[in-house]
């Protein structure tokens, strides 16, 4: 969840550093700190809060060097505090550690330390680490991380310098990701690639067990025992104008805005109207698995966990198989039954998500099939799954998902068309139009962001409400999920998402005179069931944000003109609703929060990636 930032080269390394943790901050903003060493020795500096607190203390003049590392906290043990804020040191104040996940020994590591002399002066695991190394460090820094690694248990990352031995950084990666950047005369290493994309897109993701020792002029990978490992660098494809906020108030609502893009690009190449095929061409599922697969299962954790919810529908009903969808995080605690005849797909944006990597580890030591449908190239998921399907969102910034989750259930309706072609239950006919309506997708989508300057209104009279409501049916359930999820997460107002049938079974005793319900009551075959519902909420006093489809007036009699809402959508196909009518409840919740004063980008206690249980 940590960002790090590890620099050595002829650039300014101060500036480097904290360039590179304002492109990682979204991965934590408890505290942020850097030491860099330069001729006149090592200078460290740490602050609560966010990066800027750092950045206005920092003087790159008198703070400067050739190499240095940089961390933005969130915070696991420990308050976040200027005391607890990375990096770390050891005893002699020599050996600096910025870390990223548990270590889940170390109160055992701890006391046997303190026992030896060591004094400790923070409620850190990471300050383990920095001791544990001083304790193997006789002028071979390469060799005291190796050997501190023999007694760290956990899932954990760090980078660690020394004074005593310049111009070398090591780092070490047991779960959280840490990936390399190869530039000329220098060297990168950082918890994800936007740390150093404006400088090198030559990158080498480190997987679990390695050991990185980096200079200027040449990075090595060895193992725990020091024995060299080939990791080929992969280019990154993605522009560093990409992870620019590009003019927007916020990098949110430009990654809502770059939806349609995303859509069309995750679509690119995969589909022929002509044929009325789909081409899934990284894929390598052979025919005598698929004609014999019995079940799918998905793993997923928060957004993507309601994409899965989506690609349950389109794959049950499309290809015919019985599709179970698992939070990953109790995935593996349940003892699912999983065999060779079985699909498990994890969805993981950033692919390092520990869960969801976990629940995909269980499932192919059962014999399961695996396949990763993921946004970022080389990431450890793609390397344990058996297959992968790449969305094409480009970097998401945000931590909020958005682009990304629109571009997951793209891969899930496009495996969906596959799946039912390969099994013989579609016929290039039956797909033909379905593809057709999915390559209209995104210029409807276009259409529906036309509806922020309305959906801003509505979050004027709405912002200062304590509680939401969200209904969906069929589909659209787990959009009415989404819309809550994002409600809560950026403006801090609870909100409720529900199946609009459960209504009466519970909810119902919420509703009066000040709860806003937000409904999704398309043109679709479960219209009169939702509208019953909102009879249902409208006699108890309810106040009514119905997203409609614009021509269909249906809903309009039972609404109170004075005091309900119309959201009215583009026309558009029943199958791909998902993708459009989360475009406005991701813009109600995105202008609800700003209107409340909150942080769109980075909200409290979350991050972007959670690489850790």
């Amino acid at each position: 969840m940590c960002g790090i930032i590890g620099y050595i080269g002829e650039r300014s390394t101060t500036e480097m550093l904290l360039a590179g943790l304002r492109s990682l901050e979204y991965r934590g903003y408890d505290s942020a700190g850097i030491a860099v060493v330069g001729s006149d020795g090592m200078k460290l500096l740490r602050s609560e809060g966010k990066l800027d607190n750092l950045a206005r203390q920092v003087d790159p003049s008198t703070m400067n060097g050739s190499y240095g590392i940089g961390h933005t906290r969130w915070a696991t043990h420990g308050r976040p505090n200027e005391e607890n804020a990375h990096p770390h040191r050891d005893c002699s104040g020599s050996i600096v550690i910025v870390h990223n996940g548990i270590i889940e020994n170390y109160l055992d590591l701890k006391k046997a330390l303190t026992d030896n002399g060591h004094e400790f002066v923070t409620e850190t695991d990471t300050e383990i680490i920095a001791h544990t190394v001083e304790k193997y460090f006789d002028g071979d820094l390469e060799l005291a991380v190796r050997k501190a690694l023999g007694e760290l248990e956990g899932v954990f990352a760090f980078v660690a310098l020394s004074e005593k031995e310049p111009d070398v950084l090591i780092g070490a990666r047991n779960g959280p990701p840490l990936v390399l950047g190869i530039g000329e005369d220098e060297s990168f290493i950082a918890s994800d690639v936007p740390a150093f994309l404006s400088h090198t897109r030559e990158a080498i993701f480190l997987e679990d067990g390695d050991v990185a020792i980096l200079r200027k002029q040449s990075v090595r990978v060895v193992d725990i025992d020091g024995n060299e490992l080939d990791r080929k660098p992969e280019r990154i494809t993605w522009d560093p104008i990409q992870v620019e906020k590009q003019g927007f108030k916020h990098f949110m609502l430009k990654e809502i805005y770059e939806q349609p893009r995303a859509v069309r690009d995750t679509l690119l190449g995969r589909y022929s109207l002509d044929s009325g095929l789909v081409h899934l061409n990284e894929l390598s599922l052979d025919d005598d698995f698929v004609s014999q697969m019995t079940r799918i299962s998905i793993a997923a954790c928060g957004t993507s966990w309601l994409a899965a919810q989506v690609g349950k529908f389109y794959i049950e009903e499309l290809a015919r198989l019985p599709v179970d969808v698992d939070v990953a995080s109790e995935f593996r605690y349940r003892n699912p039954i999983l065999d060779d005849k079985q699909l498990v797909i994890g969805i993981t944006q950033s692919g390092e998500t520990a869960d969801t990597l976990a629940a995909l580890k269980a499932s192919k030591e059962a014999g399961a099939k695996t396949l990763v449908i993921c946004n970022v190239t080389g990431s450890m998921a793609t390397r344990v799954c058996d297959e992968t399907l790449y969305t094409h969102a480009g970097p998401e910034i945000g931590v909020a998902a958005t682009k990304t989750f629109t571009s997951q259930i793209v891969c899930l309706y496009l495996l969906a068309l596959h799946l039912g072609q390969r099994l013989g239950r579609l016929t290039p006919e039956d797909t033909r139009g379905r593809l057709a309506d999915l390559a209209r997708a995104a210029h409807i989508m276009e259409q529906a962001l036309e509806l922020s300057e309305p959906i801003m209104e509505i979050a004027r009279e709405f912002y200062l409400v304590d509680d939401f409501l969200f209904l969906g049916r069929g589909h659209l359930y787990p959009i009415a999920l989404e819309g809550a999820l994002k409600l809560k997460e950026l403006s801090y107002i609870h909100a409720e998402g529900y199946p609009a049938g459960e209504m009466k079974h519970g909810p119902i005793a919420l509703i009066d005179d000040r709860m806003p319900l937000v409904a999704l009551a398309l043109d679709n075959p479960l219209f009169e069931k939702i509208a019953s519902n909102i009879q249902e909420a409208k006699a108890r006093g309810a106040r009514i944000i119905a997203v409609i489809t614009e021509g269909d007036d249906r809903l309009i009699p039972i609404l109170d003109q004075d005091r309900d809402h119309v959201i009215r959508l583009p026309r558009h196909p029943d199958a791909i609703s998902p993708l459009i009518s989360v475009v406005p409840l991701q813009l109600l919740a995105y202008h609800i929060s700003v209107r409340r004063g909150c942080d769109v980008d980075q909200p409290r206690n979350l991050a972007k990636s959670v690489t850790v249980e």
